[in-house]
């Protein structure tokens, strides 16, 4: 009998030190509708899966909620999470609470947008967005042909690194004077008769749109953060019968923006890989709960233009292409 005993004792503390083992990991996206971090929450929960590990996840309300990514962090950290992965709506505003996180031996990486300063987390694996940026800029001054550029800009919001690097570097690409990639300041230019703020938002990136048109009825190149404001402007340009005479570009490559490159909605995108991003942070994560080992530095997750038609000059992929690497699928 007492061997029994001891036998189901060493059981149980074997089967609780398996429970103990096991890396428990969080993700915290900017929101949970934008299709980008639909993806990238797929993405950690296949990859923790083939890991052994165990995923929380959670978001903001909306792009710009520290507020609500803050109490997710909390909670995850409070339910055992030693790994946090985030892409930071504010990156000033979430500082104060990485560093708390840190402090307790929490690994934090940054997915996707960097906070700032960018040695807030341990880590950043993301694309690289200035030069995003740079390609669609220099596919648009090429598919333009030297005509005068009207330009209008749907922004994400005010002062985010991810919006600073894309729009300046679409500015840089094009030709136009812009800020360095470590700015996250907006950059102007005389070419740029409107800019507005989309908050990466299809509804609010068509009234950015609209709104702009009053200002700029004569655009003829449309810049966006990414392609749900692009479908928005796409739908203000339509619903004012201007669609056919303007250039759209944008930055994703997600697997409907890629169909709306096809379908000339866009003219085109630079693609990044959500998918890599989080399989690569939970990767990360599960070695830190194995050996104590942490990333470090900012790894590039990689950036393809895909295009509609291809150009003099600038190298593009087609949309068959673009399909088949959506969202970083295999």
């Amino acid at each position: 009998m007492r061997n029994t005993i001891l036998a189901l004792a060493a059981i149980f503390v074997a089967t609780g030190a398996l429970a103990q083992a096991q890396p428990v990991i969080g993700l915290i996206t900017k929101t949970e509708t934008n299709p980008f971090f639909v993806k990238m929450k797929e993405g950690a929960a296949e990859a923790a899966k083939a890991k052994g590990a165990k995923l929380l996840s959670g978001a903001g309300k909306s792009d710009g909620d520290n507020a609500g990514q803050v109490t997710a962090m909390e909670n995850m950290i409070a339910a055992g999470a030693k790994t946090i992965l985030i892409t930071p709506s504010d990156s000033k505003a979430i500082i104060p609470s990485i560093k708390k996180a840190r402090d307790k031996g929490v690994l934090v990486i940054a997915l996707d947008s960097p906070t700032d300063p960018a040695e807030g987390t341990d880590a950043l694996f993301a694309t690289d967005n200035y030069k995003a940026g740079v390609l669609i800029g220099q596919y648009a001054k090429a598919a333009l042909g030297g005509k005068p550029a009207k330009i209008v800009t749907l922004d994400l919001f005010p002062g985010h690194p991810v919006g600073a690097q894309r729009h300046n570097g679409f500015l840089k690409g094009f030709g136009l004077n812009a800020p360095d990639a470590k700015s996250n300041t907006l950059g102007t230019d005389a070419s740029v008769a409107c800019m507005a703020d989309s908050f990466g938002d299809q509804a609010k990136g068509q009234t950015a749109m609209e709104n702009c048109l009053q200002k700029a009825p004569d655009v003829n190149l449309v810049y966006t953060i990414n392609e749900p404001a692009a479908a928005g402007a796409f739908n203000a340009l339509k619903k004012a019968g201007k669609e056919k005479n303007v250039i759209i570009v944008s930055v994703d490559g997600g697997c409907q923006g890629i169909k709306d490159v096809g379908e000339g909605k866009i003219a085109a995108t630079s693609q990044q890989y959500p998918l890599k991003m989080a399989a690569m942070g939970v990767e990360a994560g599960v070695e830190y709960a194995k050996t104590g080992k942490k990333p470090s530095g900012y790894t590039d997750t990689g950036v393809t233009l895909i295009a509609s038609k291809a150009v003099a000059g600038v190298d593009s992929k087609d949309v068959a292409t673009g399909t088949t690497l959506c969202w970083g699928k295999k």
